[in-house]
């Protein structure tokens, strides 16, 4: 064993031996230009200003490397904080969102005036959510339901004029029968008349409405108002709808059918009225069934 010991240490003696012969040139290169440099910068205020600029340089050239990878090896906890954080501003921006709608209506209900002729109708503000102008058929959706109010037949209007019906109710939302859909049509007459046509869209212009049926002996002009004729309880007698934009050839003699500049800008709906009628279950129930109400008598 001992001998072995004695064997191994006098072969790293002449391993180092024939290191430092091999080297040694390198290594008193080295040494020599230590020595200068400590000279040099020792002796000399400008090189050693040059000096320690570049040890900085290097020095923060090495912090940097290494906080990059501290960095990375903790982005996965900063990424987790983050979305932390985005999610609790998400909340408060949406509360705060809130309120401001809030406020908003408030704001509306209050610029709104009150006509004595609708005193008997009642209104819930809505937001629009979804909205169509394209197609054959359009629809829209507003954020207010049944648990609002909200019920089906009930109009829609905004502060320019007529939207539309409500057509399907939901907890919290309802879809509404635009204007712009054939199957809507609405009683309509011209401002200060009192023959009724019914209003109904053609599919062509978002802007434009068809009203139909218009007896022939109505007076009119192009320009005129047109208005809600008040013979459904889902908008009252006189909400505008728009202007007589021209008159159009009817293939029936006995009858108008003029082209109608709307009003509402469909394709910039925000915020809607949804019209809540006091008197509709009253009307409801004295007009249901006339004929077994006749027989009492």
């Amino acid at each position: 064993m001992m001998a072995t010991y004695h064997d191994l240490r006098e072969f790293l003696m002449q391993n180092l031996l024939y290191f430092l012969l091999k080297w040694r040139p390198w290594m008193l290169f080295c040494i020599y230009v230590t020595i200068s440099s400590i000279i040099l910068f020792s002796g000399n205020p400008y090189q050693r200003s040059v000096y320690l600029t570049s040890a900085n340089a290097v020095s923060a050239s090495v912090y940097r490397s290494a906080n990059n990878v501290t960095s990375y090896f903790n982005l996965h906890d900063i990424n987790e904080d983050l979305q932390h954080r985005n999610a609790e501003l998400e909340r408060e921006l949406l509360a705060t969102r809130t309120r401001l709608r809030q406020y908003e209506e408030l704001e509306y209900a209050a610029k709104v005036p009150v006509d004595s002729a609708l005193q008997r109708y009642d209104f819930i503000i809505a937001h629009v959510i979804n909205n169509s102008i394209h197609r054959p058929h359009n629809y829209i959706t507003i954020d207010r339901g049944e648990l609002d109010g909200i019920k089906p037949e009930m109009g829609v209007v905004d502060q320019n004029g007529i939207v539309g019906k409500v057509n399907v109710v939901g907890p919290h939302s309802a879809r509404v029968i635009s204007l712009l859909n054939d199957y809507l049509r609405i009683s309509c007459k011209v401002k200060g008349t009192e023959q009724v046509g019914s209003l109904v869209w053609d599919g062509k212009d978002y802007s434009e409405a068809l009203l139909e049926e218009l007896p022939r002996h109505s007076t009119f002009a192009v320009g005129d108002t047109v208005i809600t004729s008040g013979y459904s309880s889902s908008f009252p007698e006189g909400v505008p709808v728009g202007v007589i934009a021209s008159e159009m050839r009817d293939h029936d003699d006995n009858f108008y059918t003029l082209r109608v500049r709307l009003f509402t800008d469909f394709s910039r709906l925000s915020t809607v009225r949804v019209v809540i009628d006091n008197m509709s279950d009253e009307l409801k129930s004295v007009e249901s069934d006339p004929d077994e109400k006749n027989k009492q008598f």
